[in-house]
């Protein structure tokens, strides 16, 4: 049954998602803000799919910590279901992600209009520029700024080494970063077919607040956001996550490129 209901899924989810791509071009001329409550309404059709053909429901917890304004969501990324609720979960995020995303005929003109930020990963010391080029402008709109700190999702009890575009921002843009915990990975997991009933859990941490040194805050958001995601997969049967030892992790994390989404 878990084998249908995810096929059924499958092809309600890119049929539905074709169909909206090219039916709502014209959502393209209007105002960003106009297009963006029509995204919303997009989104929203697609958890009533996970809800009604998969029985994949979620909750949200820890609302309370989001702040007026501008601030940096460092995100846990262990699938494809969370970048479809950002939208739904705090109000007109700007994302972070691999520029190559941009380059998608259609999907890549509706990210362009939604005022997304692009990097590019593989540019090094200029991607670091460029990120905190592009993002000073969401910042100054009070926008969030959503960013996947290990840069690419991460299987469900696998370490993957924190990158350092999250500290840069931070420490440039000057604004609170709030961790936000998730199980997503147990009921719609990385690059598998099916999808499996429950209840995602998301959670919003206390925030970070500007103004720390960039080690400690790093250090800080890593042992949090890890803590509180293992709580929350392993209250849903998951299995804990199996970290190596400090030293190499802080090694492994200066060496790393900016992160994006995947």
């Amino acid at each position: 049954m878990i084998w249908l209901r995810s096929l059924l899924f499958i092809v309600a989810f890119y049929g539905w998602t074709a169909l909206m791509c090219f039916a709502l071009l014209w959502m393209l001329l209007l105002p960003r803000p106009q297009m963006i409550a029509v995204v919303v309404w997009y989104l929203r059709t697609l958890a009533w799919m996970e809800r009604v053909i998969v029985g994949i429901r979620y909750e949200v917890r820890g609302a309370e910590h989001i702040p007026d304004g501008a601030f940096l969501l460092a995100a846990k990324h262990q699938s494809a279901w969370e970048t479809m609720k950002l939208h739904l979960l705090v109000r007109d995020p700007a994302v972070i992600l691999k520029r190559e995303l941009m380059w998608i005929p259609i999907w890549g003109w509706y990210a362009s209009k939604a005022k997304m930020i692009p990097v590019d990963r593989g540019a090094g010391g200029a991607a670091i520029k460029s990120l905190i080029r592009n993002s000073r402008p969401v910042r100054d709109e009070g926008r969030p700024i959503v960013i996947f700190p290990q840069g690419t999702r991460v299987p469900v009890g696998t370490y993957t080494p924190y990158r350092v575009g999250v500290g840069v921002l931070y420490e440039s843009l000057k604004i609170p970063i709030v961790p936000l915990a998730l199980n997503a990975g147990l009921y719609w997991p990385r690059h598998k077919f099916l999808k499996r009933p429950g209840t995602i859990v998301v959670e919003f941490l206390p925030p970070i607040p500007p103004g720390r040194p960039r080690a400690e805050a790093m250090r800080d958001l890593e042992e949090r956001l890890e803590a509180a995601s293992d709580r929350l997969v392993m209250a849903a049967g998951g299995p804990a996550t199996i970290r190596p030892p400090a030293p190499v992790a802080a090694d492994r994390r200066e060496r790393s490129a900016p992160a994006s989404a995947s």
